[in-house]
């Protein structure tokens, strides 16, 4: 060991405030950042390789994949769609009715399936009803966070961290939770957070315009042309800009001279006979040109007469798209997307946490959670969607239809969840039985369900799973539980895990849930076991703590996802995040105690 025993518990200590340091700054993604602080710990002898290697044994992170496989399945099956179909009827035209059938369509799927997929489906439905009935999504999209989110808690597998910290309190000698174990609190938190929303959730939050609203004024239709440039035109030798070619109505795309291609031409470029010009304007740009003869259709009679001939108009649309955590363009700079030549789409803004940027230069690097403001023919932006795994929210992605294996992917979930609480084998068993038969029957291929699962996650979840047996062997866990033990000395054991869950809950808004959820749970066994009690109401204080985030938008994974599909701003989830989190906190600290004694 190149570090001494002594400052072991230290150097441990000090690794981890620089990873959190650089989780809130941002300097890496999670993922990165905890698995440089694993090998720091092994560069400096505090793991060793075997106990790194062991790590990837834990059922806890092969339980989350493989039911991020069947949530694809229940998602590529219409299963999830159906949800979204049958809230356009259910809605009314009231915007609380709405509301109130939204979270209560998450609050049900939600327990079953796990909630990153369901609000990626849901959020393009949301935006859809919404516009159909004149309402902004900004006063919806954090509601349909939130009920996911409340959702997750009630069974085992609603969400990664309920099986995390069962793996963890499983690996500390602790028994295994029951799948509904943990249900009756959580559908009472559930019940009571429904009904303050559907209280306060229209008084208090925004009206937000989305991407497409802002960078789309008078809603005129807009047009994607290609025109020829003939031999005797008189418009060779003359700029774009003489040509009438480039202002504010209309805009030079594409150049084609020959076998060169020049992306947003300059306006003083001049054209050539031969030239092919991909145009994107508004239909009256185009109708001014040709009244004045200076455009005519190839293969018209007259055609001769005209400088500019068309070759052929396509209708464009633009449409929202969100980056996702499995998505390849997370990191990649522009100018290696090529998307016109590629895929004959025009990037017009990216919207990012609180800014919008419309000046894009080639080395800006997307990030997960972006929402991409592009335009092309719809065949266009579905393959570029499709292709860098990005989902649609203003029109919704198209995936592939296998409606009629829906009953299979429902009853393996319902199989998995039955089989489960009756004990007849572990749920990582039965999670792996699941995966492989959605798999084997078609109802997710094996590159979707490669794509499904999200693997920044599970990255960080066996670095974190490495970093917490450095905790333990250094013995840093054990000097946290004495100095939470001495911070609450003199508290009884309702009030220290009334003030364990809420520093959970504050820790959450500030960092990765799962993160936390991990180093938590051996500190609370061991205060526990400080102060003599059962450990068991205190680990499911961290339990429910670590995914109760509402305050902030990078707490939990479906904030971030609405953070940008909303067009919100930081502070629009405190209004009503902050609100939330005292509720549950409070909630927790009553509920906990009357389901899981204190005396076993």
């Amino acid at each position: 060991m190149l570090i001494p025993d002594a400052y072991a518990a230290t150097f441990v200590g000090l690794v981890l405030v620089g990873l959190f340091v650089t989780f809130l700054r941002e300097w890496l993604k999670p993922d990165v950042a905890v698995m440089g602080a694993v090998a720091i710990l092994l560069a400096a002898g505090l793991l060793k390789s075997r106990e790194v290697l062991g790590v990837f044994g834990n059922s806890a992170p092969i339980t989350i994949a493989c039911l991020f496989i069947i949530s694809g399945a229940l998602s590529r099956t219409g299963c999830v769609d159906t949800l979204g179909e049958w809230l356009a009827v259910a809605a009314g035209g009231s915007e609380r009715r709405l509301l109130a059938a939204l979270m209560l369509t998450c609050l049900l799927v939600s327990p079953f399936i796990n909630n990153t997929p369901v609000v990626m489906v849901m959020i393009p439905a949301v935006i859809a009803v919404a516009s159909r009935r004149g309402l902004a999504p900004s006063r919806l999209l954090i509601p349909l966070s939130y009920a996911t989110i409340l959702g997750g808690l009630v069974t085992m597998v609603g969400t990664s961290t309920n099986i995390l910290v069962d793996g963890v309190a499983r690996a500390q000698g602790l028994a295994p939770f029951s799948m509904f174990e943990i249900s009756l609190p959580a559908l009472v938190m559930a019940a009571v957070g429904l009904v303050f929303m559907l209280i306060f959730a229209p008084r208090l939050l925004p009206v937000r315009e989305t991407l497409t609203q802002q960078f789309t004024g008078s809603g005129e239709r807009w047009f994607m042309t290609e025109l020829f440039v003939p031999d005797n035109s008189r418009l060779v030798g003359r700029t774009l800009r003489e040509a009438r070619l480039s202002d504010d109505t209309i805009q030079v795309l594409n150049l084609v001279r020959g076998e060169a291609e020049l992306a947003n031409p300059e306006p003083e470029t001049r054209l050539e006979a031969g030239d092919r010009v991909v145009v994107h304007s508004h239909s009256s740009a185009v109708m001014a040109l040709r009244s004045t003869d200076l455009v005519g259709l190839q293969g018209q009679p007259q055609a001769g007469d005209h400088d500019l001939e068309t070759l052929r108009r396509r209708d464009v649309v633009m449409l929202e798209a969100i980056v996702g955590q499995t998505s390849r363009y997370v990191l990649r700079p522009i100018r290696d997307l090529d998307l016109l030549t590629r895929y004959g789409i025009h990037l017009i803004a990216v919207h990012r946490r609180d800014a919008s940027f419309s000046e894009i230069g080639d080395d800006f690097q997307l990030q997960v959670g972006d929402v991409l403001l592009v335009e092309g023919t719809p065949a266009q932006i579905k393959r570029f969607c499709d292709n860098g795994d990005l989902f649609a929210l203003t029109e919704g992605r198209q995936l592939a239809s296998r409606r009629h294996k829906a009953p299979i992917a429902l009853g393996t979930i319902v199989g998995v969840m039955l089989l489960a609480a009756l004990d007849v084998m572990p749920i990582e068993g039965l999670a792996l039985i699941g995966a492989a038969v959605v798999v084997l029957t078609g109802c997710i291929t094996s590159d979707e369900a490669y794509k499904s699962i999200e693997w920044p996650i599970l990255i960080l979840i066996f670095g974190m799973l490495a970093i917490s047996i450095a905790m333990r062997s250094s013995g840093l866990d054990r000097m946290l539980a004495v100095q939470l033990a001495e911070l609450g000395q003199g508290l009884s054991p309702w009030m220290m895990l009334s003030l364990v869950i809420l520093i959970t809950s504050i820790a959450t808004e500030l960092l990765s849930n799962n993160a936390i959820a991990v180093l938590f749970t051996p500190v609370v066994i061991g205060l526990a076991q400080q102060m003599g009690v059962d450990p068991r109401p205190f680990v499911v204080g961290v339990m429910f703590a670590a995914s109760c985030s509402f305050a902030t938008p990078i707490g939990y994974q479906t904030n971030t996802l609405v953070y940008s599909a909303g067009n919100y701003r930081f502070s629009d989830f405190a209004r009503l995040g902050i609100p939330m989190n005292i509720i549950t906190w409070l909630l927790c600290s009553v509920l906990i105690p009357l389901f899981w004694p204190f005396q076993s």
